[in-house]
């Protein structure tokens, strides 16, 4: 068995094994952009594949850079979703020389800051490059949820997806790492051709709501709006004119901030 992530190495398959083609997870930003008054400059930072930014970019027509740190991801973004810039540049260290009217960190992107400093230097990246009231909205999956619920946990989800003649089949399984704060995901993929089995072993961080706005406070931000529902990933998923709910308890959390103070660093 080799370690490895299938579907980051391979972009197609992701955007197989996780379809969006209605582009509900761009919609809901631009309904978000629309809502707060955003200007038109957008930075999607973990835009992976660039299905959202392109939309984004072409059909709501901002003005999209994207960045990842996978050069396959960004290679499958260029010829599959033209229109963005695409740059290789890692969420805690990016430098762009300019400034966004809004950035975008959607699909749990932000949870791979798995520490405090790495937090903080995110944070810091963001207010470099957003001009001052510029929003950054975040859907993530919500720490809080897992406050004494376990229905998530330990028992694998079995996918399958194709891969030209072939029949993939994942197994994935989540449990906590509590004094990391982390969520830890083990997916084993396996293949009817005969090949052997893939490993891919990830983590995201758990935040939680209050924790969510005292750290985007300290950093000159104000949370406009904290909320699990509705959004691209909840069921029932987001329709447009969907007001958010007043509660952040199911298992994705939606995030809007605004800027209220600047950094050159």
């Amino acid at each position: 068995m080799t370690d490895g992530n299938l579907l980051t190495e391979t972009p197609e398959l992701y955007e197989r094994r996780f379809p969006d083609p209605n582009h509900l997870a761009a919609r809901w930003v631009e309904s978000v952009l629309r809502a707060h008054h955003a200007g038109p400059c957008l930075l999607d930072i973990g835009c992976g594949t660039g299905r959202d930014a392109a939309w984004l970019h072409n059909k709501a027509s901002r003005d999209v850079t994207g960045i990842d740190t996978s050069e396959a991801m960004l290679t499958h973004a260029r010829r599959h979703h033209p229109g963005p810039e695409y740059l290789n540049s890692d969420m805690r260290t990016f430098d762009l020389d300019r400034r966004f009217d809004a950035a975008i960190c959607l699909d749990s992107a932000l949870l791979y800051c798995h520490s405090n400093t790495d937090l903080d230097a995110f944070l810091l990246r963001c207010r470099k490059h957003l001009h001052p009231g510029g929003l950054l909205i975040a859907e993530m999956r919500n720490g809080a949820f897992f406050l004494g619920r376990t229905e998530l946990l330990h028992t694998p989800r079995i996918d399958t997806v194709m891969r030209g003649a072939t029949t993939l089949t994942s197994r994935t399984t989540l449990r906590i790492d509590h004094g990391a704060q982390l969520l830890r995901r083990t997916r084993i993929w396996t293949a009817d051709d005969g090949s052997p089995p893939v490993a891919q072993n990830s983590a995201w961080r758990l935040l939680f709501p209050q924790e969510l706005r005292y750290i985007l406070t300290s950093h000159g931000f104000e949370v406009l709006a904290l909320y699990d529902r509705p959004g691209p990933r909840t069921e029932p998923a987001w329709t447009d004119g969907d007001a958010p709910a007043m509660t952040a308890d199911a298992d994705r959390i939606h995030l809007v901030a605004q800027l209220t103070e600047t950094s050159d660093a």
